[in-house]
């Protein structure tokens, strides 16, 4: 059973990924730049269609949670709940990116707070992890400005599609840090309004 809720505030929307997003998802999805540092590549509508496809039969295991995120009913991008684990109450936020034009738009900030919220104080998870490729130095950046801790890089992780090595850099928020984190995220949204593209 698919298990994934509806979260909304701070002017964003994630919703369950389903069929009917598929058009929203095709329209930004086929674009080089969101794979880049991902391990799977979206070049076709079939590819689309199979990671609509795939996303619904892995939120029915219960340990991923696929959302679309949407602005004023417009799809902009995706992110997941992955590896959840209820009885050690942990996940990875991951698996996320944004259409080119909504990047460094305000999105991702609120984004992660509403997982970070859901997570730690409606799921009561005690840890969230966070990871990405070593090259992906925009990704670290981010991650160290939301408050997540550096935990250390796994060598080797993994093999990408176009046959390169990924040292994927790992990171962790855990209950303990969440009110300051939430403060933080919180001032800084208020400060940092959503930039519609033109």
């Amino acid at each position: 059973m698919n298990q994934t809720p509806v979260l909304e505030g701070y002017g964003v929307r994630l919703e369950p990924m389903a069929q009917q997003h598929v058009e929203g998802l095709t329209r930004i999805a086929i674009e080089p730049s969101n794979w880049k540092h991902m391990n799977l590549r979206i070049e076709t509508p079939a590819d689309v269609q199979k990671l609509v496809d795939d996303s619904e039969r892995a939120a029915e295991t219960g340990t991923v949670m696929p959302w679309v995120t949407t602005v004023d009913g417009e799809v902009v991008g995706a992110t997941s709940y992955l590896d959840l684990n209820r009885p050690h109450r942990t996940v990875e936020i991951g698996f996320t990116w944004l259409a080119r034009n909504w990047r460094g738009a305000g999105v991702n900030p609120r984004v992660k707070l509403l997982q970070l919220q859901f997570g730690v104080e409606t799921i009561h998870f005690r840890r969230i992890a966070l990871k990405t490729h070593h090259e992906n130095l925009h990704s670290q950046r981010a991650l160290l400005k939301l408050g997540a801790q550096f935990e250390g890089t796994f060598r080797n992780h993994m093999i990408m599609p176009d046959g390169s090595t990924r040292h994927t850099k790992w990171y962790s928020i855990t209950e303990e840090d969440w009110p300051a984190i939430k403060a933080s995220l919180l001032a800084r949204i208020a400060t940092e309004p959503i930039r519609k593209p033109a």
